[in-house]
């Protein structure tokens, strides 16, 4: 049974828990710590997205850097995000309708009431759709076929697949069908931290400029009050992408690393072990306003409520 990593404390007393495995690299890839299965496959889930837009870059993809973040991202369907994804596919013929991911209602609350209040779900809407928009754009440049590009045995799909072993250092140990209906990739937390790590370190102009252009337009990549876009604002240089089930990854300036996995699936108490990783790693932050938005997430403030008010948080243990 893999540690526990964060109890769930309701005035004073542990009311769930939430198990896990968790890895924390120095700058050398060392490890700092490591607990539970690291070296057992997993599905990364979007944290994916930024190792999959390598593999278009490789594949011959040309686009500026704010589209690249919104290939990167898991977007919250904010008006912007939806426009700039629209603008990306009708520079190159294409629309909504090529798009293959499903429809789908934004992530954003107020955005997502719009979208209800108006109507039916649409694919520009659905986080991953900037990913599928650059899969398309991707083959409409190298003149590929679209109607299939999200098939595992697509040119694009295989080079993105070449992609993701290169620079995870490991073979995939599975393809499976992610929620958005692309090829989801099944490997490590070792080597997913391996291949944050190597994102913020390599000399490698396509890899250096996927982390470049996340960090450079965190709203892009997720939006507001996503926990990607709030951990990259508040701490220069970050790299971080997190996925569905639990899972997320973040990387230092310097090559330090962290990847972790929610056994349950539960994507809440994620930042705050985020958040107490970083200060193993010794993090210091930057200004008093970036302490104060870490100790927020590390607390969990706002979570566990009674009658309105905070009545606990969470309590990392490792």
């Amino acid at each position: 049974m893999n540690p526990t990593l964060v109890e769930v404390v309701r005035s004073g007393f542990v009311e769930s828990v939430h198990r896990g495995s968790l890895l924390i690299t120095g700058p050398g890839g060392e490890p700092v710590l490591d607990l539970g299965e690291t070296g057992v496959p997993v599905y990364p889930r979007s944290s994916n997205k930024p190792l999959q837009a390598l593999g278009m870059l490789r594949a011959g993809l040309e686009v500026d850097d704010e589209d690249l973040a919104i290939i990167c991202a898991s977007h919250n369907g904010e008006p912007e995000h939806v426009r700039r994804v629209a603008a990306l596919l009708s520079r190159y013929g294409l629309s909504e309708s090529d798009l293959r991911c499903p429809a789908d209602y934004p992530l954003h609350g107020p955005s997502r009431i719009a979208a209800i209040r108006a109507g039916e779900p649409d694919r520009l809407a659905m986080n991953c759709s900037g990913k599928h928009a650059g899969m398309l754009v991707t083959c409409v440049q190298r003149g590929w076929s679209t109607e299939d590009y999200l098939s595992p045995d697509h040119k694009l799909q295989r080079i993105i697949g070449e992609a993701v072993e290169d620079v995870i250092g490991e073979e995939i140990a599975h393809t499976g069908i992610d929620g958005c209906g692309a090829p989801l990739f099944a490997f490590s937390l070792t080597a997913l931290a391996r291949s944050f790590s190597r994102l913020v370190t390599s000399a490698d102009e396509a890899e250096q400029r996927i982390a470049s252009c996340m960090r450079a337009n965190p709203w892009l990549i997720g939006g507001t009050g996503r926990e990607d876009t709030v951990l990259m604002l508040a701490v220069e240089g970050l790299l971080a992408k997190g996925g569905a089930e639990g899972v997320h990854a973040i990387a230092l300036p310097d090559g330090s690393a962290v990847t972790v996995k929610i056994d349950d699936g539960g994507q809440r108490v994620r930042e705050a072990v985020l958040v107490t990783a970083l200060r193993r790693l010794g993090h210091t932050p930057a200004s008093e306003a970036a302490a104060s938005v870490l100790d927020g997430l590390a607390r969990g403030a706002g979570w566990v409520l009674g009658g309105g008010r905070e009545v606990g948080g969470f309590r990392v243990t490792i």
